[in-house]
């Protein structure tokens, strides 16, 4: 598992775009940390490397939100989906909600990033890159561990 210190928001947001050199089509992303660790702005720095079209906010409210693929400088763009899985809680009706998303057809195109998906989407794929951010106490630093989980 590597781990990386964060600084500031745009050194958040930075470390996402490093990330989605590294991601493809089909790729799940799962974001775990308590609210206020980065999740989102680590998400639009995804969004910023993959290219993707359209602002990024957290989709606490409307569950999941589609960024169509756009352009980028050094190749073609892949379409993202952002999915806040904070509402959908941990309860029976939780893995419903979820299905009811169809993110496992979205998995065939876009990267899918999950925000407090942790315990409820890894199922979705073979393999996801885990995130776990923690931003240290009475401060604006984060530290984030990733690792790829699973099998190709």
């Amino acid at each position: 598992m590597a781990e990386r210190r964060l600084e500031t928001v745009a050194d958040t947001e930075e470390f996402g775009r490093m990330l989605a050199s590294e991601l493809r089509g089909g790729d799940l992303v799962v974001l775990d940390g308590p609210l206020g660790a980065g999740k989102t702005a680590l998400t639009r720095g995804i969004a910023a490397g993959l290219g993707v079209q359209g602002r990024v906010s957290s989709p606490t409210f409307i569950i999941a939100r589609e960024h169509r693929a756009g352009t980028r400088a050094d190749g073609p763009s892949v379409a993202m989906v952002h999915v806040d899985a904070y509402r959908l809680g941990g309860g029976p009706g939780a893995l419903d909600e979820l299905d009811a998303l169809d993110l496992d057809t979205d998995l065939h195109d876009a990267v899918v990033v999950v925000e407090w998906g942790s315990g409820l989407v890894e199922h979705l794929s073979t393999r996801h890159l885990e995130v776990r951010l923690r931003r240290e106490h009475d401060s604006d630093v984060r530290t984030v561990n990733w690792e790829w989980v699973g099998r190709d």
